[in-house]
């Protein structure tokens, strides 16, 4: 089988779509699950992350002792560690997070989990 720029378009378009690689080899044919999988890092393998980069409330963070309902509760390090921490930035309304932190923790399910789900 030969990734032509048709079948590599239509794998990254159910790939970006949240099908697994299962579902995407059996849908293009001839390949298997590896074979997609394979295919998508060799073509992320040169692409960079893009990372947003989260700004941290006063001083780095704040502890459990200074959280208010207008402060982000995300926690920084591990529990127990002596510099655990929380976010601390202002939180979005009604979210126990601020924007960033809530872009992390609140993401739409893929295609694919809505199925299984069904």
């Amino acid at each position: 089988m030969e990734w032509t720029e048709e079948r590599v378009a239509r794998l990254t378009e159910l790939w970006t779509a949240g099908y697994s690689a299962r579902s995407i080899a059996e849908q293009l044919g001839g390949v298997t699950r590896n074979a997609v999988i394979g295919r998508r890092r060799k073509r992320e393998a040169g692409e960079r992350p893009v990372r947003e980069e989260i700004v941290l409330g006063p001083e780095g963070g704040v502890s459990i002792l200074t959280l208010t309902t207008s402060t982000c509760r995300w926690p920084i390090g591990h529990p127990g560690e002596e510099n655990f921490r929380f976010c601390g930035a202002r939180t979005r309304p009604g979210q126990p997070y601020c924007e960033a932190h809530s872009r992390m923790a609140y993401q739409a399910p893929s295609k694919e989990a809505k199925k299984r789900s069904a």
